[in-house]
């Protein structure tokens, strides 16, 4: 089990510091031994979207100044994109946007109204340009409140952390700004060792932190509160690698996507720069995916490759 003082501090920026040990040296404890978290999970509360109904449409906004100019590489987005996908979710938009009130605003009221689950990731720390969880309480006409729970976990994290023993009154102020929530949100806790929850409004929109190992392990920790969809309606892809150029490939592919659409099979074709073509087969019936896919690698040179091959591949161009 990985412990919250290593991998999600108080502040989750910090650094993993010296911990004040948690019992005497007679005990047999190592002052340098750093403590577990058993925190109570919140119990799975009714389908946000009525009993019956089941997530089909995403969408995730991307809040942060430092990802619009450069100076981050927006990891989240992808690994949702991830998710949606192998959940059998139709990841429709992903938006990049400012640390400003009035964008926070506007995206969220919109992405809510059109799609079922919406993401927010960034923007929820201790400093002036985390407004996320503020902006939200005004896109929904809401109050804030620190959250007492929220507030209690932090607490004893704390404890353990000695670089936060010495904090002053404003720098205390700032800490506790990370449990400052919009009144009527809904706070879930996914996992007994991470104190920071996953807020919820309007039963849509879930907040996350921007660091992205603690987004990742949030999202996945977030699947029992979710009404994902069936199996039946996840997705199968299969993948083609062919060396032939891509203008060589499109009129087979036109007339294959012409062909298959009905059946509900999508056509891809990706290009890798002097090294060949990735075709990419989806569609939900995986006899009629893969009995595509043998026609494509007969008729295109190609090879099949799985999912797996295929990220180790394109990792090493």
């Amino acid at each position: 089990m990985s412990t919250v003082a290593k991998d999600v501090p108080a502040d989750p920026s910090a650094a993993p510091k010296e911990v004040q040990p948690a019992s005497s040296p007679a005990s047999g404890a190592s002052a340098n031994e750093l403590p577990q978290f058993d925190f109570p999970i919140s119990p799975v509360s009714e389908n946000p979207l009525e009993e019956g109904r089941y997530i089909k449409t995403a969408a995730a906004l991307m809040i942060g100044d430092e990802i619009l100019n450069g100076k981050t590489l927006d990891r989240n987005s992808n690994y949702f994109a991830r998710f949606c996908f192998e959940n059998g979710i139709d990841l429709k938009r992903i938006e990049v946007i400012p640390d400003e009130e009035e964008d926070i605003v506007e995206a969220a009221r919109r992405l809510v109204k059109k799609y079922d689950f919406v993401i927010s990731s960034g923007g929820i720390g201790p400093t002036h340009d985390d407004i996320t969880y503020a902006s939200l309480a005004t896109a929904f006409d809401q109050p804030l409140e620190h959250h007492q729970e929220t507030l209690r976990r932090m607490n004893e994290i704390i404890k353990t952390r000695t670089d936060f023993s010495n904090q002053t009154p404003e720098q205390r102020a700032a800490r506790e700004r990370m449990a400052l929530f919009p009144a009527r949100a809904e706070v879930l806790y996914i996992a007994p060792d991470v104190w920071v929850p996953v807020v919820r409004l309007e039963g849509k929109l879930c907040v996350f932190p921007g660091i992205p190992k603690l987004f990742q392990r949030m999202l996945d920790g977030l699947v029992p509160f979710l009404p994902l969809p069936p199996a039946s309606e996840r997705p199968f892809r299969q993948q083609i690698f062919t060396q032939m150029p891509e203008s060589s490939i499109a009129p087979f592919l036109t007339e294959l996507q012409a062909r298959t659409k009905q059946a509900g099979v999508r056509v891809g074709s990706y290009p890798l720069l002097s090294k060949g073509v990735y075709v990419s087969l989806i569609g939900r019936d995986v006899e009629k995916v893969q009995e595509i896919a043998e026609e494509v690698a007969r008729e295109l040179q190609g090879r099949l490759v799985s999912e797996e091959d295929a990220r180790r591949e394109k990792a090493a161009l």
